[in-house]
């Protein structure tokens, strides 16, 4: 158990580790793409608007029919831009002049991409604007026209290992390479998409400035190992580290469990478990009905062993019963006289599934009530709801139980999935509600409304009703308006040693107050 217990750890660490680097890489990629989306996005916007500024203030030049005066301003106004690759200045549909690094005999397409409403003509780079192998993005306001190079757009982010294409108002604006194979935005959804057929990841980032602008980036996925291998390496080290750390709190778990159970039947056969009662109290005259009856484990070491874990550990190891039996032993051996004086008073006995396997329990509880002289009313046995067993075994013992002069319990109800009609097909003749109910009551939570309906269920099959863990007057006041008979908690007193226990009895019998103080808990 514990070396599957380890292999399974080991696989869901590593598959851990495998998922946050794999996030932490997305994530990281997804920042790059979006860190130069922005980039390009300013730079676009910036380059457009001052191509149509500069554009407006050739306009403004008195017209010289391409005088000298005229060309030197022209070719100022390309020098003082990078991106401007040619300058023209047109009569009508004439192209005139023009200054800068290309021909400009070329600089003539027929169908304009777009026309702005402030007049503005926009050519998208494509076959119509190429000149020398470079196509060109031209824009025309009033007489004159520029001719850009959008390959300058991308040199001011680059990214290594990656293609990636710029569009404008859904037109391809530039790319990197200019010759890159892209699928088009409006094909791919927002953000990362991995594309496992071709092995590429492709990003696609939308910006909404003065013109819509969207960037696609490709990168194949084995570039993620080059980009990312110093990360992988520190995360197989660190998934190494923590595998061997869970092999090892394993390994360690399981000597522990081991030890806890080799002394744990020593102790049982010895009879060295404790057990302390913490009464059950009338919530309507305060008085004490009885107790219930809780194993207290204390190693050789000192060490105060959690109650949950050693029954766990009885029962992963067939020592139910064995336990059960060491409880009525402290039970009758300290409270036999107690018992026999006051015989209203019951015990309640905790019993764990192995003792509803077969009749040997039974056989035994009677055989040890009758050396006590004391009465089987006097002994309440609890069954927690997840023993509630649906088989005929276990419905003929509780039945039997009862006939004997037992009352039954269903303990921590609640906590499991147990139906009304489930639990009507049982002989039962008490229902504890589990503290976690209680522990809510008067807060706004889901639970504290869900305590209503198992009173509800409770009252609809006659039982009586206990509630666990009451720990504040405001829980047992409410308690009482609901119509529960009974409680038990740190409000009304601790879990006592045997000889406190029956001093609480008899000052309780002596004098009744409806609502007792709380006294402070040790678990000793």
């Amino acid at each position: 158990m514990f070396a599957g217990a380890a292999l399974a750890g080991t696989v869901l660490l590593f598959g851990l580790v495998t998922w946050i680097l794999w996030r932490e890489t997305i994530t990281n990629e997804q920042e790059k793409v979006a860190a130069v989306a922005q980039t390009l996005g300013r730079n676009t916007e910036q380059l457009m608007e001052d191509a149509r500024n500069t554009l407006k203030r050739l306009n403004k030049l008195p017209a010289h029919n391409c005088s000298k005066a005229q060309l030197q301003a022209m070719e100022k106004a390309a020098i003082g831009h990078p991106y401007i690759r040619a300058i023209g200045y047109w009569h009508a549909a004439t192209r005139l002049c023009g200054v800068g690094f290309l021909q400009t005999r070329a600089l003539k397409p027929q169908h304009a991409d777009h026309i702005y409403k402030s007049g503005v003509i926009a050519w998208w780079p494509s076959p119509q604007t190429e000149v020398d192998g470079v196509q060109l993005f031209l824009m025309r306001y009033g007489d004159y026209d520029l001719a850009i190079d959008p390959r300058t757009l991308l040199k001011t982010a680059p990214m290594k290992g990656y293609r990636i294409g710029l569009w404008v108002q859904n037109l391809r604006m530039a790319a990197s390479p200019w010759d890159a194979k892209l699928p088009s935005p409006d094909s791919l959804q927002s953000g990362l998409t991995v594309d496992n057929k071709h092995n590429r990841l492709i990003s696609r980032v939308s910006l909404d400035t003065v013109f819509p602008i969207d960037i696609v980036a490709v990168q194949p996925t084995s570039s993620l190992w080059s980009l990312y291998r110093h990360t992988l390496e520190f995360a197989v080290l660190v998934g190494l580290a923590l595998a061997a750390l869970w092999v090892y709190g394993i390994w360690r778990y399981g000597r522990y469990r081991l030890s806890l159970t080799v002394e744990l039947r020593d102790a049982l056969r010895k009879h060295r478990l404790r057990v302390r009662y913490q009464p059950v109290i009338d919530l309507e005259s305060g008085r004490c009905t009885g107790a219930e009856a809780l194993a207290r484990w204390v190693r050789d070491d000192g060490e105060l062993v959690d109650q949950d874990l050693f029954i766990r550990v009885a029962e992963a190891a067939g020592l139910g019963t064995m336990l059960t039996e060491n409880v009525l032993s402290a039970i009758l051996d300290e409270l036999g006289g107690l018992l026999r004086e006051h015989p209203q008073l019951s015990i309640n006995l905790n019993m764990t599934p192995q003792d509803l396997e077969s009749h040997e329990f039974q056989d035994l509880l009677s055989a040890s009530l009758a050396s006590a002289r004391v009465a089987a009313q006097s002994i309440k046995l609890e069954i927690t709801e997840r023993a509630l067993v649906n088989n005929a075994k276990v419905r003929a013992l509780i039945r039997s139980f009862r006939k004997l002069g037992h009352q039954v319990a269903v303990d921590d109800f609640g906590t499991g999935y147990s139906s009304l009609s489930y639990l009507e097909s049982f002989e039962l003749d008490t229902m504890k509600i589990d503290k976690s109910f209680v522990n809510v009551i008067g807060k706004e939570a889901v639970t504290s409304q869900v305590i209503l309906h198992v009173i509800e269920m409770a009252k609809g099959l006659g039982l009586d009703i206990v509630a666990e863990g009451a720990e504040t007057l405001e829980q047992v006041q409410w308690l009482r308006r609901q119509g529960v008979q009974y409680g038990q908690g740190f409000y009304f007193s601790e879990p006592l040693p045997a000889d406190e226990f029956c001093e609480f009895v008899r000052n309780n019998q002596a004098k009744v107050r409806p609502l007792i103080p709380a006294r402070k808990w040790k678990q000793s």
